[in-house]
């Protein structure tokens, strides 16, 4: 399954500025995404993160595979309603500087899921290298 920003924005909250990525190109509901970033000189940013060297900040990485992976769950018919939380980040690794130019390929794969908490694994890929891994623990809550 493949979704377009529309479809992304109607099944989670974010919106611009915050909204970090462009497209889904793999979907198992549930239980994987695959997304696409095309990182610009234009995302707000850069303007601080750095003017003379602007490298994407890690912790942004980091919330475009949660929100990979906040799609994957929240897709489900079950989850509408719900809004994907963090609850923890454990082993993040940044491996290389994601820049403007690159395309960031977001992969998350939920791995456990029991009375409204998961746990993922997500990488972020720029062409065949590594750029960021970590293992994600989100909590799916009502809104509101």
């Amino acid at each position: 399954m493949v979704m377009n920003i529309e479809q992304i924005m109607a099944v989670i909250p974010h919106r611009y500025p915050f909204l970090l990525i462009d497209r889904i190109i793999e979907l198992e509901p549930g239980k994987r995404a695959v997304a696409l970033k095309q990182v610009t000189i234009n995302e707000p940013f850069f303007q601080g993160h750095f003017p003379t060297y602007p490298i994407m900040p890690g912790v942004l990485i980091i919330e475009a595979l949660a929100q990979t992976g906040a799609v994957a769950g929240m897709v489900l018919p079950e989850n509408q309603g719900k809004i994907a939380l963090f609850a923890g980040i454990e082993g993040a690794r940044f491996r290389r500087p994601v820049v403007p130019g690159d395309t960031l390929r977001l992969e998350v794969t939920i791995e456990a899921m029991k009375r409204g908490i998961g746990k993922a694994t997500a990488r972020a890929m720029v062409g065949d290298e590594l750029a960021c891994e970590a293992q994600l623990t989100f909590a799916l809550v009502k809104q509101g």
